[in-house]
């Protein structure tokens, strides 16, 4: 679907605080332009963005089409053990990307 860029620590301190970076390259068409042919383009938004850490769920994020292209998101979790962070996003087409970074909790 779309490329990704992810910025978080690759180890932390169990207890703390981890901030989490992430874009997305997706163009976010809305759905309300026309092509140079004057035909509708088709509504084609990434709808959801979910991330899970060791299995739990930490931030979801439904989006709509007021969100601009290539949609970037901070939050940040407690560190608790080490485990994956699985973030995934689905867009209108069903298309979906995942990305997968470990967590190590020391």
């Amino acid at each position: 679907m779309a490329t990704t860029r992810i910025v978080m620590p690759d180890s932390a301190k169990r207890g703390s605080i981890v901030e989490i970076k992430t874009l997305i390259r997706h163009e976010m068409e809305t759905g309300h332009r026309r092509d140079d042919m004057g035909k509708p383009i088709p509504r084609d938004i990434i709808n959801a963005f979910v991330v899970t850490y060791a299995g739990d769920e930490v931030f979801r994020v439904q989006l709509f089409p007021g969100v601009a292209a290539n949609p970037y998101f901070a939050f940040s979790t407690v560190a608790t053990k080490t485990g994956e962070l699985v973030l995934t996003w689905t867009d209108d087409r069903g298309g979906t990307t995942v990305e997968k970074r470990t967590l190590k909790v020391t």
